[in-house]
């Protein structure tokens, strides 16, 4: 049963963890694209620098500067990934797709290779893929081809030479302004068809939607120094125009709309999970993928999940429409930011875990591979994403924060066994800031030294930490900026890192590991005060005091105030839960009682951890496809959600008592 503390069934499996298997049976982790720089020459940019590189293409193509520079940031903020492509075969600054490429260049994980997710018990990844033919592969893949036809570049050159892969950007911007009988203009406003047309969309709302926010860039300017060093910048052009009249000349589809949930502002479609009984493997019966409820009537909706695929579009598609797989609510493609609605949000999707937390929130899929930071969370995506949770957060009344929107990997297990299964996407390469930022809220310094809590926030492209596992097992990944800080138990550099005994009951170290949530703090995330020493900060994290390098001139966290929770008065320790059920006493007849089951956790007098929320204690009965059984169980215990480590994690209300952050 859904939620209970018993050994799991076929039935709750499916609505937990994605089995590799699974995967490989849907193409998902065929590819791994962009796992690893491609062994070609380095990325060359000129003496100009990129900014240079902009200019010349301009140029020599005839496009205008500024649309170069805006197609570009949107496809990956103007940065070349080491040679690296994009989990759909994109290569360079301008995103260039060759997918036959880059899947033949993947490198191949090898057996026994830990899935991405953090399940350490699923089998071997599957062999080596094969190699598609070019007819298999729609246009969006495989524009580098294109683009060497048109520059007499190689496409070696396009893959690694930034400048080049400029040029073939402007050449293909070029092709499609002519190809649409548009004059090669001075003017970017004349460029709205040609910009929609290199997002390789074939829906109108997507091409719509990839035009609007290759115009909101150039109109706003942007500027940063790129994963390469090079500083970049786009002037603002206030009075810029569109023209989208242009798009219906384009003869483009129209896409299935249907009974989506998104705002005007994106492209969205109706692709549907499907809601159908079936028998087991042993022939009982059973159904998926998810379940029929009345949110936020039946129960509020206060949380948004934002995971990633770990792998593709079409297969993720192929996944969330088996009805004996699990669901979520949404899907995010890398490319352009298109966006497939599946759960109506007042259904409860089987994305989360756990299964409280599924009942309470909604899921949204996004595609790209944790352990590969280049196959790229797209500025499309994450515009397009943002967009979607800032209408969710409205429409449901959910806090822009990071106690309410959480990523995968800080979804608590539910009961002590679950807790070394629970996902890690989408990982230490999301950019949170950046994220926030588009959602209209930035982290930022909100008290003074003496305000009792920090907010993490380090600089993204100067915060570098070491991994290791993102391709072999012990094996250093390729520095990357990362929105990730470790905690360590003392304040200097070769202390241990701190432990957790959730993730690792055998009580052994926590580790470099890209999957290794344990000793990790998080961009958004508060946490209260425990200690300060000269650089470094300690905070209240996991039941002990956990320290981290904070110094003044790098900072990676700022200070904030707010309210705490911490053991009432004359309690040594309070337990943690991984969700917030009610009492036995509020079950009703035929419905089971669900064991409040502590975690290994605890809550010790005199530490203080930062509230999320108080909410009522919970639990959706949902045991069968016919929904007349169902039911929602609430009772009268209250519990805070609280930022207890890397995860949140809930304390019964009676346990605690609330105080300021700074008293």
């Amino acid at each position: 049963m859904r939620g209970s503390d018993t050994a799991p069934t076929s039935y709750a499996r499916r609505r937990t963890v994605r089995t590799v298997g699974a995967l490989a049976s849907a193409g998902l982790l065929i590819p791994l694209l962009g796992a690893a720089p491609s062994a070609s020459a380095p990325e060359q940019v000129p003496a100009a620098g990129l900014q240079g590189a902009f200019a010349s293409a301009a140029a020599e193509y005839h496009v205008p500067q500024s649309v170069l520079l805006g197609v570009s940031y949107l496809q990956s903020r103007w940065d070349a990934h080491g040679g690296a492509a994009s989990v759909t075969g994109g290569y360079g600054p301008m995103h260039l797709t060759d997918a036959r490429t880059a899947i033949a260049e993947a490198p191949h994980h090898g057996e026994g290779k830990e899935d991405p997710r953090g399940d350490t018990s699923r089998p071997a990844l599957p062999p080596k893929a094969k190699v598609p033919a070019d007819s298999q592969l729609p246009a969006r893949l495989k524009t580098l081809p294109r683009a060497a036809e048109l520059t007499g570049r190689s496409a070696a050159q396009l893959r690694t030479d930034a400048a080049a892969n400029v040029e073939g950007g402007a050449a293909l911007l070029a092709a499609a302004q002519r190809e649409l009988g548009k004059p090669l203009s001075a003017d970017p406003a004349d460029w709205y068809g040609a910009i929609a047309r290199f997002s390789g969309a074939d829906d109108r709302a997507t091409a719509a939607s990839y035009a609007n926010d290759v115009f909101a860039v150039m109109r706003d300017g942007e500027r940063r120094v790129t994963d390469s060093g090079q500083r970049v910048t786009l002037t603002a052009d206030r009075g810029l125009r569109t023209d989208p009249a242009q798009l219906r000349r384009m003869g483009l589809r129209k896409a299935a709309a249907g009974e989506t949930e998104c705002p005007r502002t994106v492209s969205c479609e109706w692709i549907p999970a499907p809601y159908e009984e079936f028998k087991d493997p042993q022939g009982n019966p059973d159904y998926g993928n998810h379940d029929l409820s009345d949110r936020p009537k039946s129960q509020s909706i206060d949380t948004i999940v934002i995971h990633d695929t770990e792998g593709r579009w079409e297969g993720v598609l192929n996944l969330v429409q088996d009805p004996t797989y699990v669901s979520w609510q949404y899907t995010l493609r890398s490319t352009d930011g298109h966006i497939a609605q599946h759960v109506k949000a007042k259904d409860v999707a089987w994305h989360a875990g756990n299964w409280y937390v599924n009942s309470k929130s909604i899921g949204l899929e996004h595609e790209g591979f944790l352990t590969a930071p280049d196959t790229w969370y797209t500025e499309a995506m994450y515009r397009s994403s943002a967009r979607l949770v800032k209408y969710l957060a409205k429409k449901y009344g959910i806090p822009l924060d990071r106690q309410h929107i959480l990523g995968h990997d800080n979804v608590q297990g539910t009961v002590t066994s679950s807790i070394p299964g629970m996902h890690t996407d989408p990982g230490p390469y999301w950019d949170w800031q950046h994220y926030f930022t588009l959602l209209g809220k930035p982290f930022h310094r909100t008290a003074g030294p003496n305000g009792g809590l920090v907010t993490v926030a380090p600089d993204y492209a100067r915060n570098r930490p070491e991994y290791t596992g993102c391709v072999k097992p012990g094996e250093t990944c390729v520095p990357h900026g990362s929105t990730a800080v470790r905690v360590h138990t003392e304040p200097r550099d070769d202390a241990p890192l701190i432990k957790d005994i959730g993730k690792r009951p055998g009580g052994q170290d926590s580790t470099l590991d890209v999957n290794d949530t344990g000793p990790r703090l998080s961009t958004g995330q508060q946490y209260a005060v425990a200690d300060r020493q000269g650089d470094w900060t300690a905070v209240w994290y996991l039941g002990q005091k956990a320290w981290f390098k904070n110094p003044k001139k790098q900072p990676t966290a700022v200070d904030a105030k707010g309210y705490v929770v911490t053991p009432k008065e004359g309690a040594t320790e309070v337990p943690v839960y991984g969700r917030a059920y009610p009492e036995k006493e509020a079950y009703p007849a035929g419905v089971p009682v669900q064991t409040v089951s502590p975690l290994p956790y605890k809550i010790l007098a005199g530490q203080r951890y930062v509230i999320g929320d108080k909410v009522p204690g919970e639990y959706f009965y949902s045991p069968t496809f016919d929904t007349a059984p169902h039911r929602v169980v609430r009772g009268k215990d209250m519990y805070y959600v609280i930022q207890y480590g890397h995860r949140v994690g809930y304390v019964r209300a009676a346990d605690v008592r609330v105080v300021r952050s700074g008293s």
